[in-house]
């Protein structure tokens, strides 16, 4: 079972969508005490990154906990930015700090745009078990305005004026830029990748 977070921060129903179609069985948690019995979980989110502080206190420590006893976690675009240290879209709305480093916005540079929006491609930094079967340089969506930094945790980067980490891997921790759900057959494998590792 799969805990798809509901935290505000954008709509669920083309996660939960994808979800199916690779075969997951997805359930809403109301309560922190009900990340004790899923297998994986899973935090999308869309929008200023202030809305992530809705996950404070025991909504935090649940899904640290769940990351303790070896449940894999993905965030997803808003998601992904909230498992690094912080954002300077929100100074002093924490992070879950997974990952070191802060979020930056993209700084518009002709002829690229800020929020960066539509198809861009992967390239991959490292090997990645949420990449497997899919190419180098594969095309997904993503819908952004701040961005991740180049760590090694970088298992794939994405330049739009500069390059920033469009997904992450530490241990059982997965993070993507990019909205799977939104992104074809790759995001699905992506996906599908994620069931595999829970």
């Amino acid at each position: 079972m799969i805990a798809l977070i509901d935290y505000g921060a954008g709509n669920l129903t083309s996660v939960r969508k994808a979800l199916a179609k690779v075969g997951a069985e997805v359930v809403t948690p109301k309560m922190p005490s009900d990340l004790d019995n899923i297998q994986g979980v899973i935090v999308p989110g869309v929008g200023n990154f202030q809305q992530t502080s809705a996950l404070t206190g025991e909504w935090r420590d649940a899904i640290i906990g769940a990351v303790e006893r070896g449940r894999p976690l993905l965030g997803i675009c808003l998601g992904l930015q909230w498992l690094f240290e912080g954002s300077s879209e929100a100074p002093g709305c924490e992070g879950l700090s997974l990952m070191p480093g802060q979020c930056e916005q993209l700084k518009p540079e002709w002829p690229y745009k800020v929020p960066h929006v539509g198809w861009n491609e992967l390239e991959f930094a490292r090997a990645s078990r949420l990449f497997e079967g899919i190419n180098d340089r594969a095309q997904v969506y993503f819908t952004h305005s701040y961005a991740a930094p180049v760590t090694d945790e970088a298992t794939a980067v994405t330049t739009h004026v500069v390059p920033f980490a469009s997904a992450v891997e530490r241990g059982q921790v997965f993070g993507v830029q990019f909205h799977p759900e939104k992104s074809g057959d790759v995001g699905l494998r992506v996906l599908k990748n994620f069931l595999d590792a829970v």
